[in-house]
């Protein structure tokens, strides 16, 4: 058991020692939240969107460019923090803005996946997951409401587009603190099944180390397939994935979209991506299905040999869901 810790913010970003990682409008999308995660042994830029590209890692394992959401500033970008920290339990409203290499706010960005900028807070355990869509004003600050239901260290992700010709898609990241009563968790063991709330998913596939592979998602309810998801954000489904350790970030979208003709709506869900490196990662599923957006979140080992015995399945994921539009 262990013993509860009164934080502060500086202390919550010590925490970080422990492990270091889309609501439309001003609404809140999926949180994840393990209270009880089974404990297990803790042994990115990369946006891999088309089959074959592989990028944030070498066939040798070793990083040749920096994942996603190491870095505040990158590319004459900075992100801009405004709430460095909030109160665990209590609703909050996190703002923050994009700034250029002189000091200005962005106010121009170009719109993906029907949004100028999607924001992913995580926290360092791994265990509570949130995909926002804040609202920009005027000014080029962004604002959204957040309540995280566990105090510790987290890590929140601006991920878009500056407007212009030729300009490059960025991750940026930086700390964010939730004080309260602190008690440490570890990342969920390795998982291939998992259910939220009526529904479960499997996971097909594994992360390659610097090689891109395809990963398969398949939608279940009540054992039955599901064959009618709906669109969110322009696809039927949306993963994000962290590393375990640093928090390095991959955002990687579905192989083909609705209305191409050949992409069924479910019940399976393809992906492409490329692991920076070996290493434990997490993976959140975000899919729409009778109105509602669902996130079902697994553990997964980069570098683990294909064929490798299937853990049982996981207990439910405690999940809840706040939606604004």
């Amino acid at each position: 058991m262990h013993t509860g810790l009164r934080i502060t913010a500086f202390a919550a970003a010590l925490a970080a020692t422990f492990g270091t990682a889309y609501g439309v409008g001003k609404g809140v999308d999926p949180l994840v939240a393990d209270n009880a995660p089974a404990p297990h042994e803790t042994h990115g830029r990369p946006s891999a969107e088309q089959p074959g590209r592989e990028e944030g890692g070498g066939h040798d394992g070793h990083e040749s460019t920096p994942p996603g959401g190491l870095q505040i500033s990158e590319n004459g970008y900075t992100l801009d923090l405004a709430t460095a920290r909030v109160t665990a339990g209590q609703r909050t409203e996190l703002r923050f803005t994009v700034r250029d290499g002189s000091g200005k706010a962005v106010t121009a960005y170009q719109r993906e996946h029907d949004k100028e900028l999607h924001l992913i807070l995580a926290s360092r355990d791994l265990v509570t997951y949130r995909h926002l869509h804040p609202t920009r004003a005027a000014d080029g600050t962004w604002s959204t409401p957040v309540d995280l239901p566990r105090a510790g260290g987290y890590r929140v992700f601006a991920d878009f587009t500056p407007a212009g010709k030729g300009a490059e898609g960025l991750t940026l990241g930086a700390d964010l603190a939730a004080s309260g009563r602190y008690d440490p968790a570890r990342v969920p063991a390795p998982n291939r099944t998992v259910r939220t709330g009526d529904y479960q998913v499997r996971l097909d596939g594994s992360l390659r180390p610097g090689r891109a592979s395809e990963l398969k998602l398949k939608v279940s309810r009540d054992s039955e397939p599901v064959t009618d998801l709906q669109p969110y954000l322009g696809a039927y489904g949306h993963l994000v994935a962290l590393r375990s350790g640093d928090l390095a970030y991959l955002h990687v979208h579905p192989n083909g979209e609705p209305g191409d003709g050949t992409t069924k709506p479910g019940p399976e869900i393809s992906f492409t991506a490329t692991a920076p490196s070996p290493g434990t990662y997490r993976l959140f599923l975000d899919f729409q299905h009778q109105g509602r957006v669902h996130t079902a979140a697994f553990t997964v080992r980069a570098g683990t040999a294909p064929g490798a015995p299937d853990p049982a399945p996981s207990a439910p994921t405690e999940h809840s869901e706040e939606h604004g539009h």
